[in-house]
């Protein structure tokens, strides 16, 4: 958002781009700032941070507030990993273009290796709810089900055995991640994380 600190131009008059960065810059209070030139008058322009309006939740009781504070609480945990599993998923599909099917199975082998290292202790301590939530933002993330990224690095029967596993604890990799339905909740929590609001 830019704030001229005059207003009585027009817009025939204006021949410079406002908020050029090559523009000009004046003094101003002393804090350097960019300024435009309209009709020979430098104009200071002030950028300002966006400014949110967060309308207050209305809960019908505790349990409703409890719910959606412990679902603030998962989406702060996992969205994290999510987004990390996005970047590293990109950077593994780069790396394995070109590959032999046998230079892919070492390379998949070696990166399940560095992941259950590096990720192994800290998501074996994830609730049931906050896995079946890190699964739904990996989705979201890569434009695909865990269910499609597990067959697609270690093929169909890995994709079967852990699908059954996860149907046992009531989940599901193959469920899409819905922003405009189900998920809409979650898609609010991660905007305002993304805003530094929460």
């Amino acid at each position: 958002m830019v704030i001229a600190a005059s207003f009585s131009f027009t817009a025939a008059a204006q021949n410079e781009v406002i908020g050029d960065t090559k523009g000009p810059s004046v003094d101003l209070n002393h804090t350097r700032t960019y300024a435009t030139i309209v009709d020979g008058d430098t104009i200071p322009l002030i950028y300002l941070r966006p400014a949110y309006k967060i309308e207050n939740r209305v809960f019908a009781n505790q349990a409703q507030k409890n719910k959606w504070n412990r679902l603030v609480r998962d989406v702060k945990i996992t969205y994290p990993y999510a987004k990390l599993a996005g970047i590293k998923l990109r950077d593994y599909n780069q790396q394995l273009q070109g590959k032999s099917e046998h230079e892919k199975k070492e390379l998949m082998k070696k990166v399940e290796k560095e992941l259950k290292d590096e990720f192994g202790p800290k998501l074996s301590d994830l609730t049931m709810n906050q896995g079946q939530l890190l699964m739904k933002l990996i989705d979201r993330e890569t434009g695909n089900t865990s269910y499609e990224i597990v067959k697609e690095l270690r093929g169909s029967f890995s994709a079967f055995f852990w699908q059954g596993i996860a149907k046992i604890f009531s989940s599901d990799m193959k469920k899409r991640y819905d922003a405009d339905g189900d998920d809409r909740k979650i898609e609010d929590i991660i905007s305002l994380i993304d805003k530094g609001l929460i």
